[in-house]
């Protein structure tokens, strides 16, 4: 962490998300190398190109991707997590120019360019013999039957969306200790573990967020697990652009020295209704939510207190 904190810039820092379509998923299942490294590479060359666009930034960009291929149900879900500063390089590589408050690159345009660099390495792969079609996806595999099958993926949704900037490069910093090394489940996420069964909470994002416990039989939990073993050796955190391992030691010094020089970016407008902090009753300052617990959490917290009161 203290090797990243030296390559934090002092600018706010975006976060962009690119999800496969869930049939493209399946095919991805049976060649994890190969379609996890289209998705990482038509991820970083779809920001690289868009941003260079001088009607859209018209800078050269760099960032961190992580990969993930899980989601809440432990369900396979590949997708790419990427953190870019809101910037980039002139052409001419001495002036820095700040993207626009809130807003860095065009959600439809990013979702456009994705869809078309994944499919072509998707086309490139199979001409090349270097895709495998075991089981149901054996019909996939003469040329005429894989050219139907991505045109039809030009009729699915494309996922590509941002969420809100960092505030500040610390933040950036504690989303990356927290976020970039877990692993399909973590610990404190386990309710109850049986000799058949396992449960677990999970965050439901289309009710609001709200936090649900699922139990599934053994066998079918290791199963779910075992679907986000990636292959030997491969690198699931990759960095593009001025961020890149050949680039870095020359770009990010110039990244600095232009921020030095440029102008400050321009103020992003007050929300429209900013909620209420609650105040600290010792010190009058705004209180920061670190963490919600559901009530059962509660109730434990509170069973545990009272037993190692009780044992002291």
């Amino acid at each position: 962490m203290a090797a990243r904190e030296a390559e934090l810039l002092p600018v706010g820092y975006v976060h962009i998300v690119f999800t496969m379509p869930e049939p493209l998923a399946r095919l991805a299942l049976a060649n994890k190398r190969v379609v996890y490294d289209l998705l990482f590479r038509a991820a970083a060359e779809t920001l690289l190109r868009v941003a260079a666009n001088p009607t859209r930034l018209g800078a050269a960009i760099g960032g961190l991707m992580v990969l993930h291929t899980w989601g809440q149900r432990l369900q396979h879900h590949p997708h790419v997590h990427c953190v870019v500063p809101m910037g980039g390089l002139a052409s001419d590589g001495t002036r820095w120019i700040h993207a626009r408050p809130r807003f860095f690159l065009p959600i439809p345009v990013l979702r456009k360019v994705f869809r078309g660099k994944l499919v072509a390495g998707l086309r490139a792969a199979h001409r090349e013999g270097r895709l495998d079609f075991p089981g149901t996806l054996a019909p996939l595999k003469p040329a005429s039957a894989f050219r139907a099958f991505v045109r039809s993926l030009y009729r699915h949704t494309w996922v590509v969306y941002a969420k809100p900037p960092f505030g500040s490069p610390a933040h950036v910093l504690h989303y990356l200790a927290r976020y970039t090394h877990r692993v399909a489940i973590s610990n404190h996420r386990l309710v109850d573990v049986t000799d058949d069964t396992v449960s677990f909470r999970w965050k439901d994002y289309r009710h609001g967020n709200r936090v649900r416990t699922l139990t599934l039989e053994s066998e079918e939990f290791l199963r779910r697990f075992l679907l986000h073993v990636l292959p030997k050796r491969f690198v699931r955190i990759r960095y593009f652009g001025f961020l890149a391992s050949r680039c870095r030691a020359v770009q990010l010094p110039q990244c600095r020295q232009a921020l030095a020089t440029a102008a400050a970016p321009p103020a992003a407008p007050p929300p429209p209704n900013p909620p209420r902090a609650w105040p600290c009753p010792r010190c009058g300052a705004p209180m920061r939510i670190i963490e919600r617990l559901t009530p059962r959490q509660v109730y434990l917290e509170a069973l545990l207190a009272d037993i190692l009161h009780d044992t002291s």
